[in-house]
């Protein structure tokens, strides 16, 4: 059998030196993260500001009124989470809790009610709501005025036909987002994973409204994964839990994750994707800051139309 002569020491430091390029190249396919938590608290200091101008000069506090139906766990911390944001940005807060058994009737009555009422300017209803209460119908039944979180059928169209109005925020929070990053969207193929009414048809009008070429993935798509795979720019809102795989992803792409499931987990195989992606949002501190951050500014813009002052 014949000898294995070990490698010259130039050998050996040769192949060091090529496993250290090899590393470095690993380590620069690393997405970087669009962190949305920093530029959040950036905007939540910036709307004090505004919220106190509004105050001093229409002689009444920015109030947004959050209404929970039913008792889910996960829409009770997400409200109290909007809560703490809005004392910090010098918003007012009314959280609202109903009942399981609050019919659709009871919901619209509440909504109509806080409509009327000159100290609330914006009125958010979480999302879902238990089953029996019909969600549109309630959505519609807000004061296209103080629909700050863009749900109603009013606000869709604005946003469609580019007229004022209130977008959706998580959508708004996610260009928001991309525009801090530097990210190009004029003539940029984007996917949209998920149709919903308040994520990702949003989503995709807004994305249009920036000059972007538009697909949008659904339940009936025939192949999810080669529609990803040819994106520049994907935006994951399926509510399925590392739907979008890390491979589908296109060699520097920039993937926005905008799922949020049990386990802290989001939509998209983070691992997997950040070795593909040039950019990639983090769940959590991703998206869900920059929602919030959106409604509070919308708060605070619904603020001063009403009370007809600048912000």
């Amino acid at each position: 059998m014949a000898k294995i002569r070990p490698l010259p020491w130039a050998n050996w430091h040769r192949t060091i030196s090529v496993f250290a390029v090899l590393r470095r190249r690993i380590a620069d396919m690393s997405a970087t993260l669009l962190d949305g938590k920093t530029l959040s608290e950036r905007i939540i200091s910036q709307c004090a500001e505004r919220a106190a101008a509004v105050a001093e000069r229409g002689g009444r506090r920015p109030c947004l009124a959050a209404i929970l139906v039913g008792a889910d766990e996960a829409s009770a911390t997400y409200v109290r989470m909007k809560a703490k944001r809005c004392e910090r940005a010098g918003v007012g807060s009314r959280p609202i809790y109903l009942d399981e058994t609050t019919t659709t009737e009871q919901l619209i009555d509440q909504i109509q009610s806080l409509n009327r009422d000159p100290d609330v300017h914006g009125i958010l209803l979480q999302h879902p709501v238990p089953e029996g209460v019909d969600e549109r119908a309630a959505f519609e039944a807000i004061d296209p005025a103080k629909d700050v979180d863009g749900v109603t059928t009013r606000s869709f169209g604005a946003t469609g036909l580019g007229v004022p109005g209130f977008g959706a925020c998580t959508p708004g929070g996610i260009l928001k987002l991309l525009d801090h990053y530097g990210v190009e969207l004029s003539g940029r193929n984007a996917v949209v994973v998920g149709r919903s009414a308040i994520l990702g048809k949003p989503m995709a009008l807004m994305l249009l409204a920036r000059n972007a070429t538009v697909t949008v993935c659904h339940s009936r798509t025939r192949d999810v994964a080669a529609e990803v795979g040819r994106a520049d720019l994907v935006v994951a809102a399926v509510g399925r839990a590392g739907f979008v795989r890390g491979d589908w992803i296109r060699q520097n792409a920039v993937v926005v994750d905008a799922g949020y499931n049990e386990g802290n987990v989001g939509d998209v195989d983070q691992s997997g994707a950040a070795e593909r992606a040039r950019m990639l949002t983090p769940v959590p501190g991703g998206v869900g800051p920059m929602t919030i951050a959106t409604l509070i500014e919308q708060t605070i813009d619904a603020a001063a139309t009403q009370l007809g002052v600048s912000a």
